[in-house]
């Protein structure tokens, strides 16, 4: 069996590379231009460069493959409409017309922002109606699942939409990200960080995103991937905190929050320059974003592999390792 990973360089596609490996399963990775990859080459058979914006450099990049692993966009919470819906719509789009008729599954990783972010999300399961918020990562995450669905729904590819949790882990930008904070200004509470931290561990996502891969039935299907941890905010940020000797200071209701990021991205996002709070932060860490992952746990037989303890010392190690470099 062979797979094609998009975005395989990343902080999850070069996970899943070794997660793809490591169960016999050969891995082709598509890197962007002049992108590091010297991480993936014990995983990858085949590292193709290529961007997803420039079709004449997909061509043929499916050809051969059992599955289709779509990770590449961009991940972060700040940037322009067009900054987010080039690569994770347009981008897409390429990627899909690419891999049309190719007879490929077709995982595409999406995100629980897909469902709208900024409001409550405890409970939702995959069904219940995902919505347009404004935010141009959520918006266009939720496009890309449509056109995607549009693809499946007319026999052109075989496809499996999963929708991962707040993805954590050595690396992840919600560990570099908060860290860089604070070592630099201070990191607040939203709503006194009393929400769930909805994540989910970088290897427990690998686990869902094969399932999703090879599991006959999953085909047409949406899940949730979320750990089953007991984790605030106020007890993830204080953790982190921890491990470069500060701590969360402050508190910002979530009403609040979300006005400054609306009001900061519309003055510095034209000008290049990072909010020093958004929407979509806010939206993340002031609400209840604990979706359902009933569907997962049944059809894709998915659990909770790594627990918090575990992933805090594998965090803790990169921390270290991060500080001292």
């Amino acid at each position: 069996m062979k797979a094609l990973v998009t975005g395989a360089a990343g902080f999850i596609g070069s996970r899943l590379a070794g997660g793809l490996a490591g169960r016999g399963i050969e891995v082709r990775a598509l890197a962007m231009p002049g992108e590091p990859v010297s991480h993936i080459t014990e995983y990858a058979s085949e590292i193709l460069t290529g961007d997803l914006n420039d079709p004449w450099s997909l061509q043929g990049i499916c050809r051969g493959v059992d599955l289709v692993f779509h990770l590449a966009a961009r991940v972060t919470d700040w940037g322009s409409k067009e900054a987010f819906y080039r690569p994770i719509l347009e981008g897409t789009r390429n990627l899909l017309k690419e891999c049309a008729g190719v007879g490929a599954r077709f995982v595409h990783v999406s995100s629980i922002a897909a469902c709208g972010l900024g409001r409550h999300l405890k409970g939702m399961k995959e069904g219940d109606e995902a919505r347009f918020s404004g935010v141009p990562y959520n918006d266009a995450k939720l496009e890309a699942e449509r056109l995607v669905r549009s693809f499946h729904e007319q026999g052109l590819i075989n496809a499996v939409i999963v929708r991962p949790a707040n993805v954590t882990g050595p690396g992840s930008v919600w560990v570099r990200d908060i860290v860089e904070r604070f070592r630099g200004l201070f990191v607040p509470f939203i709503d006194r960080g009393k929400y769930s931290a909805s994540l989910v561990y970088v290897d427990n996502l690998v686990d869902g995103l094969i399932l999703a891969g090879t599991t006959a039935d999953a085909a047409g299907n949406t899940y949730h991937v979320r750990d089953d941890w007991d984790v605030t905010w106020n007890r993830y940020l204080t953790d982190l905190g921890a491990m470069v000797g500060r701590r969360p200071r402050f508190n910002i209701p979530f009403s609040v929050a979300w006005k400054l990021g609306e009001a900061f991205e519309a003055a510095l996002t034209p000008l290049g320059i990072r909010p020093p709070i958004t929407r979509l932060a806010a939206a993340i860490m002031g609400r209840d974003n604990d979706v359902d992952t009933a569907k997962a746990k049944s059809e894709l037989e998915w659990s909770t592999r790594v627990s918090y303890e575990q992933a805090l010392s594998e965090i803790r190690g990169w921390v270290d390792r991060y500080m001292r470099g």
